[in-house]
């Protein structure tokens, strides 16, 4: 593939970063600078100035209210996002139960459901791990059992990023214990969180977050239109949910954003009387992480290339999020190095918006052991690296 950019591409852009210059307020583009808690009403508003240029959904198919951009274009707007300080866009609609309900649902499901993850009417949480199925997501013990027209669930979902926020969540569940083989008795299911017999609970995260929540399901019951794919064949579908989950976790923009953010601290801060960036240990460590970014700029773009070419991808995605989490890991670890004890203090009242207080060390220093802690779970998610190693071993070697 041709790796430089066109004049087409680059008027691109320039459009996007024109309009990102325009409509991204400096009150949202702030608290994203300084690591601020975002509100569901912060991520609503970055959504309304997307929807309103019609950029909501820039991967998703035409016919369906996407953009028909390519994965270039595609880079080039993440890049041009993260370099203005835009809030992420929610991947738990957009990014994952959108693509599966285009290419698995039903023509029911898509007219329902599309156009309220378009409007945000529905915010979705992700229904995957449990207390004994993580990484070995076959492991999945929350029953659907088939009851007329319902599904009758029972069990537990852990770790749901955002849970509650939700008022959706898509679960794994086994619809048949039975199955010769753990993956063929589950399935693919929508339920509504307003349910009866629904319980959110938080989980506050090392670095003192309420991110993630547990969900515990008593008899719920959920209609049984609200399947996704056949019965017993969720797992087909789940596996193509997590190549998009995988493929963003590489988390490429961020991490250039995040090591020319290193590089200008490392320049400024002494050791010995000389800049940090000089030194040849610390040096050799920059140099490291900024050649393995590169690489999987270009890996990454390889993949996006192939998957808008219909091509179905093996152990690519595997393989970006092992290296995409190790390399951001790597870079917070290396700024949370640079700033030394000013990385310590831990403040949680520093990142609510309107806070005046004073916080010692220079300003960037505040959010990086709360960064640092963040990335920590990376490597973890997702199905942890050493699974997709396994599978990467798998796919490549035949193992």
């Amino acid at each position: 593939m041709d790796l430089s950019y066109t004049a087409e591409e680059q008027a691109f852009r320039d459009d996007v970063r024109g309009w990102l210059a325009e409509r991204l307020s400096k009150r949202l583009s702030d608290k994203v600078r300084k690591a601020q808690r975002l509100t569901k009403d912060d991520y609503l508003e970055w959504h309304a100035f997307l929807r309103e240029r019609g950029w909501m959904a820039w991967h998703w198919p035409v016919e369906h209210g996407g953009t028909g951009w390519t994965p270039v274009q595609k880079h080039i707007f993440e890049e041009e996002c993260v370099a203005a300080g835009a809030p992420r866009s929610i991947p738990f609609g957009l990014n994952m139960p959108g693509p599966v309900i285009i290419r698995f649902g039903t023509e029911a499901q898509k007219v329902y459901y599309l156009p309220r993850i378009l409007n945000d009417d529905d915010w979705w949480a992700q229904g995957y791990s449990e207390p004994g199925a993580g990484s070995d997501l076959a492991s999945v013990k929350m029953t659907a059992v088939r009851d007329g027209d319902h599904y009758i669930c029972n069990g537990q979902k852990t770790w749901t990023t955002l849970g509650h926020f939700a008022n959706r969540i898509f679960c794994l569940v086994r619809t048949d214990p039975n199955a010769p083989k753990r993956q063929m008795g589950i399935s693919f299911l929508l339920i509504d969180m307003s349910s009866p017999g629904i319980e959110v609970r938080p989980i506050y995260t090392l670095e003192g977050e309420h991110e993630i929540n547990e969900v515990f399901f008593t008899d719920v019951r959920v209609p049984a239109e609200n399947i996704v794919g056949p019965e017993n064949d969720g797992w087909t579908v789940a596996k193509y949910l997590l190549t998009y989950e995988r493929t963003g976790i590489a988390g490429v923009a961020y991490s250039k954003q995040g090591l020319a953010g290193l590089k200008r601290v490392a320049r400024d801060q002494r050791q010995d009387g000389w800049p940090l960036a000089e030194d040849p240990h610390f040096a050799a460590r920059m140099a490291r992480v900024e050649i393995d970014l590169m690489a999987m700029e270009i890996f990454n773009l390889r993949v996006v290339a192939a998957a808008g070419e219909g091509k179905l991808p093996g152990a690519e995605p595997s393989l970006l999020k092992i290296k995409g989490t190790e390399v951001r890991q790597e870079i917070t670890d290396l700024m949370r190095r640079v700033v030394g004890p000013y990385a310590i203090p831990d403040l949680p009242e520093a990142f609510d918006e309107g806070w005046n207080g004073e916080a010692p060390g220079p300003d960037y220093a505040l959010p990086l052991a709360r960064s640092y802690f963040n990335m920590r779970k990376t490597s973890i998610y997702s199905g942890s690296n050493e699974i997709q190693r396994n599978i990467v071993a798998k796919h490549l070697l035949g193992f």
